[in-house]
């Protein structure tokens, strides 16, 4: 099966940094654009972070400045720094990846990971 898995999240305060990785199995994501997305509870899934294959970026205002997307191909992997981390930022994190980045962005890509907790606390 094709699969993306999150891993890297965890409770850390105000102003700590995480860094979060989404590696996949079962089929190989160098030619995919890849991203990440965040929920937190009673909203909708919000666009983080976007990398096309060739390794261009964008991100969301609230976290551009702050989070650092990347990929290492060899792993088959996806990686979000995250520094400054706020209280807002308290969120599931989800990883996506689509032979497409604006399907990417508008948050209907062909594959999602499971999601993994980040809680930054005051």
């Amino acid at each position: 099966q094709v699969l993306l898995v999150e891993s890297g999240g965890g409770l850390v305060q105000a102003g700590d940094s995480l860094r979060l990785s989404c590696a996949g199995t079962g089929r190989t994501f160098s030619s995919d654009a890849m991203g990440w997305f965040r929920q937190a509870p009673g909203k909708g899934r919000e666009f983080v972070s976007v990398i096309t294959k060739s390794g261009a970026t964008d991100y969301a205002i609230s976290v551009e400045g702050r989070f650092t997307i990347s990929r290492d191909n060899a792993k088959n992997t996806v990686y979000l720094q995250m520094t400054s981390l706020k209280p807002e930022d308290t969120a599931v994190y989800y990883c996506a990846a689509d032979p497409t980045s604006w399907t990417v962005v508008r948050g209907t890509p062909a594959y999602w990971g499971q999601g993994t907790q980040v809680t930054v606390s005051s």
